[in-house]
């Protein structure tokens, strides 16, 4: 990541939290998983997640796509960040490690790239401990001229 990635300019990251708010007033997944957005700013975002009892498979493991959720939506939220509609185009997710009832697992996600409307994006999942639980790359698509937040301040288009 660039140093204005690390520090962020006042606008961007002023939209970024516009973008956020606007997505969280109807994301009912989020919400029903109890997926808190931690943090976003220009093209990164932080989501958190408890791991409930009716989260565990049959091997009393966190579902591997209930991580996967966490993880896509920190995506969806860091991918948005810049005003434009922007959906995934495709993910890959390694498990590297299991979750258990009362983790509290934590998905960091940051853009590696965007060529036009495609973007690239790494997301570590990790527990409260900082245990690495799982990695995820997603590929993202903008759509053609439309944003987030209508008349978004500093949305550049493609």
């Amino acid at each position: 990541m660039s140093s204005s990635a690390n520090h962020p300019q006042p606008a961007a990251q002023q939209l970024a939290e516009r973008v956020r708010d606007a997505m969280l007033a109807d994301d009912h997944a989020t919400r029903a998983l109890g997926i808190e957005i931690v943090e976003v700013g220009p093209a990164r975002a932080l989501a958190r997640m408890p791991v409930r009892r009716d989260m565990l498979n049959g091997f009393g493991i966190c579902h591997g796509g209930l991580i996967t959720t966490l993880a896509d939506t920190a995506f969806a939220y860091a991918c948005n960040s810049a005003n434009h509609v922007t959906v995934a185009a495709g993910v890959s997710v390694d498990f590297v490690a299991p979750a258990h009832e009362g983790d509290v697992l934590a998905a960091l996600c940051e853009q590696r790239t965007q060529q036009a409307r495609t973007g690239v994006y790494d997301v570590l999942v990790s527990n409260q401990h900082g245990h690495v639980v799982a990695l995820m790359r997603g590929r993202s698509h903008r759509l053609k001229s439309r944003q987030v937040v209508p008349d978004g301040q500093g949305a550049d288009q493609p």
